[in-house]
């Protein structure tokens, strides 16, 4: 066989073991090595010449746009080099065209992948031989879309000012939300151009190549399956996911991102289906810094130690911090953070005693959970601090409805008869929670305390929060999702892990911190979530508390998300 400098900077070292990668990063590149020695058989052919031409077209004539290496020679790190060669060397014997036509490359962020996709796309933009090439940039926003196009922009727009020809040649238009660039031929224009994923408005794309960002955020499988089908017009169409592990489990990600494995695995043959992940192995210690290259194999160049290193430190002081620190950072997919308080923290929040009636008169912000059935009814309120050196006050009332007492009891584990013994926990009469009690409550709460506003949950609230609108309550929902809850629920943690919380020891908010656990979005954002919670646990103070902080902080949330002083009839 012979070797190419990708070969010696990359791809033998890693089989050799003198690179660190994951089991699935070694798989990859032997899959490339057997087919050196077996793809002949299968009709495929690798052109060397095909692969260099691609990275010579890229390190010639590109240059990084921004940071501090900003107007130097774009040079592709070993890992990038070895792929490129990889992805775009490989033909079919017969025809000379490319073998791979769809691709699943996974990497952790910050490691140079969007400065070396624009160029990328560039080529196949400018020199893959197609008539009319078509090349999106595509993700789940155009704002998204536009850090892989980007890089190939920044530069195209450089050649045209240093050139006549290439004025002549490209048409660059730079208006917002208009960016593209055309390069005139005679059979046709051939554009590259950044494009948000919405299927509905796809229809009518010839693509020859789409650069698909982020894939990790998109839940449907929709977009994917209208820009293949848009592919099959092509002589040698490319579809190709670049992304970072997510927090959506079961969206079309994690589908392409199986089939690649199946692929690597041996256990399903496809010849034009190409790929990598970069991800640590099962056992691997997260916080070890031996693994981290397994998921950044640009550690050291385009990705600092020392940024991992604050990112680790970040992440072993919060639970929300450690599960964006593995998606994003380590590429672990997950979409929760079970045990999301560590309990032995919780409790020395609550060393500091005070009784309600030593926060009267002053501000606070408050949340109510209301239940449904077999849940809680909590009433929260939070007051900031009047001092630098003082900490946040939480004050929390449950509610439960008296034929459920018992049952929940022995249902959820938990001392509900002993709680409600000791006036932690107030009873109504029925099987359903009586809400006259809370409304008295929070009506007492107005006269004590200085209540800025009260956060609630539209479902399951109607008539009393019509019934507390009329008397002046000063209502303002929270949505229950990631943009509604994430404000409070980061600074909730924020106090907790930071001691700067007093919860007075309260019971049965101690037994909701024990069960909650989070879900994320796309974005990382988190929130409370009763589903993935412990099993027969109850979280409503959780919630509650979060609600009010999300007020505390401002409610930076959309105005279109919420309703204020308004509840529909």
């Amino acid at each position: 066989m012979l070797r190419h400098e990708w070969d010696d900077a990359y791809g033998l070292p890693v089989l050799r073991g003198e690179v660190v990668v994951g089991r699935l990063v070694f798989l990859a590149v032997l899959r490339h090595y057997e087919d050196l020695e077996q793809g002949a058989y299968r009709g495929l052919l690798f052109s060397v010449e095909h692969g260099r031409h691609v990275i010579d077209y890229i390190e010639r004539f590109f240059v990084h746009t921004k940071g501090p290496l900003a107007g130097k020679p774009l040079l592709l790190d070993p890992w990038q080099k070895f792929w490129t060669a990889v992805k775009y060397g490989w033909r079919q014997a017969d025809t000379g065209l490319r073998r791979f036509t769809r691709a699943y490359e996974e990497v952790a962020r910050k490691n140079g992948k969007s400065t070396w996709k624009g160029p990328e796309g560039a080529y196949l933009w400018q020199m893959d031989g197609e008539v009319g090439a078509e090349v999106y940039a595509v993700a789940t926003t155009r704002a998204q879309a536009m850090t892989v196009f980007k890089p190939a922009f920044d530069n195209v727009k450089r050649w045209c000012r240093r050139s006549a020809g290439a004025r002549r040649s490209f048409k660059v238009f730079e208006g917002l939300n208009q960016e593209r660039m055309v390069m005139e031929g005679g059979a046709g224009p051939s554009v590259f151009a950044p494009i948000p994923a919405n299927a509905d408005n796809l229809d009518g794309l010839n693509p020859s190549a789409v650069m698909f960002d982020e894939l990790h955020a998109q839940k449907s499988r929709d977009v994917w399956d209208v820009l293949e089908s848009a592919l099959g017009a092509r002589s040698q169409p490319l579809l190709s996911a670049i992304t970072t592990a997510g927090f959506i489990l079961d969206g079309i990600c994690t589908e392409v991102r199986a089939y690649l494995i199946s692929v690597l695995e041996g256990t399903r043959d496809d010849d034009s289906f190409f790929g990598y992940v970069y991800t640590l192995d099962a056992d691997d210690d997260p916080l070890d810094e031996r693994v981290w290259i397994k998921a950044n194999p640009g550690l050291g160049r385009s990705k600092t130690l020392s940024y991992m290193q604050t990112q680790a430190r970040k992440a072993g002081a919060l639970p929300s911090a450690m599960a964006n620190f593995k998606t994003k950072d380590l590429n672990i997919w997950c979409n929760d953070a079970e045990g999301w308080f560590d309990i032995q923290v919780w409790d020395k929040c609550g060393k500091t005693k005070f009784t309600p009636d030593m926060l009267k008169g002053r501000r606070c912000y408050g949340g109510l959970d209301l239940a449904s059935t077999r849940d809680l009814t909590a009433f929260a309120l939070v007051f900031p601090p009047e001092d630098d050196d003082q900490p946040w006050v939480v004050l929390v009332w449950f509610w439960c409805p008296a034929a459920k007492v018992a049952e929940q009891s022995a249902d959820d584990a938990a001392p509900y008869d002993r709680w409600v013994k000791e006036g932690w926990l107030q009873v109504t009469d029925g099987n359903v929670c009586d809400y006259g009690p809370v409304k008295r409550q929070v009506l007492r709460a107005m006269q004590d305390y200085d209540l800025v506003e009260l956060g609630f949950d539209r479902w399951n609230a109607q008539q009393l929060c019509n019934e507390l609108m009329e008397l002046e309550v000063p209502l303002v929902e929270v949505p229950q999702n990631t943009g509604g809850m994430y404000p409070g629920s980061k600074r909730l943690e924020e106090l907790v892990y930071g001691g700067q919380l007093a919860h007075g020891g309260n019971p049965v908010l101690r037994w909701n911190a024990q069960n909650v656990a989070l879900l994320f979005d796309s974005n990382g954002n988190f929130r409370p979530d009763k589903k993935r919670s412990r099993q027969n646990g109850r979280i409503d103070g959780i919630v509650a508390t979060a609600m009010a902080f999300s007020r505390a902080v401002g409610g930076q949330l959309d105005s279109d998300t919420i309703t204020q002083g308004f509840v529909e009839t």
